[in-house]
């Protein structure tokens, strides 16, 4: 082979790495947008925005794209249904700040993931970000207006996804928290009922322990992360506690209860995606007669 046929080789091989770098940047760093509409028995319509699944990513400095989007969606209030950052408190410190930074201009109600229990810092995290002004929600129940609605917010803290819960659940041993009396309390209120979890499995996957039973509006989760890779005319090839060609990784489910599931926004264990952008989950929630009357 002569020098000129290896040059052109050399060059064409270089084009091919390039063009698939280039294609694999794309795949992780446009933010896409999802709009969901769901009714319900509410006296005005407004607006949620659900992020997750962070894992301490920047999209532009300080999180300013992602920032910016956010705030384009025009919503009542953000919730981030956990995994913040990625394993330890390594990026905490910029984390919390771009948090902080949206919760001055909308308010935003934050959960943990698995990712904040791994490790011994998990005091620390929910911490700094109690300290930006963030709601935090460890199984609590918190009740907030939204224009002239009441919104009833229920966070859990299921702590099923350390290391030694993963390695339980695969096994079949797991046994889940029964979460039976903050359900019952989350049924006392009156007006919108959220319920925020990591887990999207929980809500029909695991049994008797599964939520969809329960009285709620909506429920938002992440986790899944979209299934990591989704292949064209396969889809969504694996995700943690699911296992290979999981049922529930992003999208709109259920009838009565809802649950939608956010694809996440950043990487964990697979340093990338694939035909699964980025995403922020906007959620308009409208009167029932609103809907009826078009």
């Amino acid at each position: 082979m002569d020098i000129i046929k290896i040059i052109f080789l050399i060059i064409i091989t270089c084009l091919i790495i390039g063009i698939f770098l280039a294609f694999l940047f794309f795949q992780n760093n446009h933010l896409e947008t999802s709009q969901y509409t769901v009714t319900a028995d509410v006296s005005s319509e407004f607006k949620i925005v659900h992020l997750s699944d962070l894992h301490s990513k920047e999209f532009g400095k300080n999180n300013r794209k992602l920032y910016q989007s956010v705030l384009n969606c025009k919503p009542d209030f953000i919730v981030f249904t956990g995994d913040l950052i990625d394993d330890s408190t390594v990026g905490i410190d910029n984390m919390a700040t771009f948090l902080g930074k949206l919760n001055v201009a909308v308010p935003v109600i934050y959960i943990p993931g698995n990712h904040e229990h791994r490790g011994d810092k998990f005091n620390e995290i929910i911490t700094s970000l109690k300290n930006t002004g963030i709601v935090v929600l460890i199984n609590e129940l918190i009740e907030i207006p939204i224009k002239d609605n009441c919104v009833t917010i229920l966070g859990l803290d299921e702590n099923q996804g350390s290391f030694q819960n993963y390695y339980q659940r695969k096994k079949g041993k797991y046994v889940y928290t029964d979460y039976t009396d903050l359900f019952a309390s989350l049924a006392q209120h009156e007006g919108f009922k959220l319920l925020l979890s990591h887990y999207p499995e929980n809500f029909a996957a695991i049994g008797d322990a599964s939520y969809q039973k329960y009285d709620f509006d909506l429920m938002l989760s992440g986790h899944a992360h979209g299934g990591q890779f989704r292949l064209p005319f396969i889809g969504p090839v694996y995700a943690p506690g699911q296992g290979f060609f999981p049922n529930y990784t992003e999208g709109i489910h259920g009838t009565d209860s809802k649950l939608i599931i956010s694809r996440g926004l950043g990487n964990s264990g697979f340093p990338f995606r694939l035909f699964n952008f980025p995403e922020i989950v906007e959620i308009t929630v409208t009167p029932v007669d609103v809907i009826s009357e078009q």
